[in-house]
């Protein structure tokens, strides 16, 4: 039975993966279009006609193209996003409002089906005909994705979009909303945060935010109120380990938007789930009495993005928001604290159970048990002379790894070591990297895609003595 659910949970966590995998790459572009949004529509912050007239355009096709080819290179690289984003357009002219869910199926669709043509017909292209073949299959099989896509797939995603909206707009109304704490908050310690903020709810809030200038929806998962509470609960009335290590990690929680690092804190203590979930309900309940929201999706959920994108009428709804629920999940996990009769936490045993349930290392959440790496070096180590570039590699290539390479990179800066770093999605390594850094679950995938690289696998990204051996070793080298 543990099997059973271990392999449900595997392919729920890689479902949502999938999902998240297709909007955290393109955050930037939905920012921009919240931030031209706060600007510069008529209730922004300097209206201006001639910009605004950029804001339709970018969440009508800039956006849902982004995603499809996002979605189809997630299954077949270049080749699989250029027909994913072509099939994705036939969703967006077959359709009324924005197809974020359209391109969401349609991207990696295209990507799929291009991909089992090539695997098909490629062996048998004779020699000198491969341009003519990658461009003309790749051409027509987009061409009929995308009139299929107008045809029939647009109008049904379409209804299916509606159906969904106007859910969404029927629980608002009738002040339901809150209750989806109920499900939000434990599946964020399953890994499923990203999924459900930026799988489901950036696409729904999109869509809101464009007929009303801010979605609440925004902020659902993304407020960083719960989180903090909690830790500045266990920076009080916690114990050992757990007491010394909260208060760091509520400024990376709060000021980095790292949600993930309070997640062994709870699997620590069970019973304060109960903390973030009326810490989530007391939030979202503000929001809607004060009607706030935010223009764009804040990622990472840090209160800098938070405030970035927050509309001018709803500053106060945002910031009591985050207040209130910090009090009130702070007041009950204290109040759980204060009555427990446990003995000190085993804090290391929570990440690595926090670590089995996500399937896959944490980022972050090492860093708090202060454990020390065992890792060798994977491959064969590369002279100075060949290392131009270092490649921080993660799932997303996005905050963790980003992390890892500002580390690296101020280590380099400190040491006068002149060697480009920088960090990409696993799928995305580039073929000049000469050093490839990844977490341990990772490194075999890394190994895979750039063999002939040199591989360093690592624990934790934010504090690996790995990253001090290697400004050694580049140094003395030098």
């Amino acid at each position: 039975m543990s099997k059973e659910n271990n392999g449900i949970r595997a392919k729920v966590q890689k479902f949502g993966s999938n999902l998240s995998g297709m909007i955290m790459p393109n955050i930037g572009a939905f920012i921009a279009w919240g931030l031209i949004t706060a600007f510069f529509i008529p209730d922004g912050w300097t209206p201006n006609e001639t910009m605004a007239t950029l804001v339709d355009p970018m969440i009508t096709y800039l956006l849902p193209l982004l995603i499809g080819f996002t979605g189809g290179r997630m299954i077949y690289d270049i080749r699989g996003g250029v027909v994913g984003a072509t099939a994705t357009m036939g969703v967006i002219v077959g359709a009324e409002q924005p197809m974020f869910i359209g391109a969401m199926i349609m991207g990696p669709l295209g990507g799929y089906l291009i991909k089992k043509m090539d695997d098909l017909f490629r062996a048998k292209i004779r020699q000198g005909f491969e341009m003519l073949y990658n461009n003309f299959s790749a051409g027509i099989l987009a061409a009929i994705l995308a009139m299929i896509a107008v045809a029939g797939i647009g109008p049904v995603v379409s209804s299916l979009t509606n159906i969904l909206a106007d859910g969404v707009a029927a629980i608002i109304s009738a002040g339901l909303l809150p209750l989806a704490s109920i499900i939000i908050e434990p599946a964020k310690a399953l890994f499923l945060n990203n999924a459900i903020n930026h799988g489901i709810l950036t696409p729904l809030g999109s869509e809101q935010a464009l007929e009303t200038g801010k979605s609440i929806l925004f902020l659902v998962e993304a407020n960083p109120g719960p989180g903090l509470g909690i830790l500045l609960a266990f920076s009080i009335f916690g114990k050992g380990v757990s007491k010394a290590s909260a208060p760091g990690a509520a400024i990376i929680q709060f000021l980095g938007g790292i949600h993930e690092i309070y997640f062994p804190y709870i699997l620590m203590k069970p019973t304060m789930i109960i903390a973030v979930i009326f810490g989530g309900m007391s939030g979202i309940f503000t929001l809607q009495l004060f009607d706030a929201g935010l223009h764009a999706a804040a990622s990472p959920g840090s209160i800098f993005p938070i405030l970035a994108l927050t509309p001018g009428n709803s500053y106060v709804g945002v910031i009591l928001s985050i207040i209130i629920a910090t009090a009130v999940s702070f007041a009950i996990g204290a109040f759980i604290l204060k009555t427990s009769k446990d003995s000190e936490e085993d804090l290391a045993a929570s990440t690595k159970k926090m670590e089995e349930m996500k399937g896959k290392k944490s980022s972050v959440s090492s860093s708090l048990t202060g454990e020390q790496e065992n890792d060798v070096l994977e491959t064969p180590v590369k002279d100075k002379t060949e290392v131009n570039k270092i490649i921080f590699a993660c799932d997303a290539g996005m905050g963790s790894s980003a992390m890892g390479a500002s580390l690296l990179k101020n280590k380099f800066k400190k040491s006068d070591i002149a060697i480009d770093v920088t960090n990409k999605a696993i799928n995305e390594i580039p073929d000049d990297a000469d050093i490839i850094i990844t977490q341990k679950t990772l490194t075999e995938r890394a190994k895979a895609k750039r063999p002939d690289a040199e591989h360093i696998s690592v624990d934790n990204f934010l504090n690996s003595p790995r990253y001090d051996e290697l400004v050694e070793r580049l140094k003395d080298e030098s």
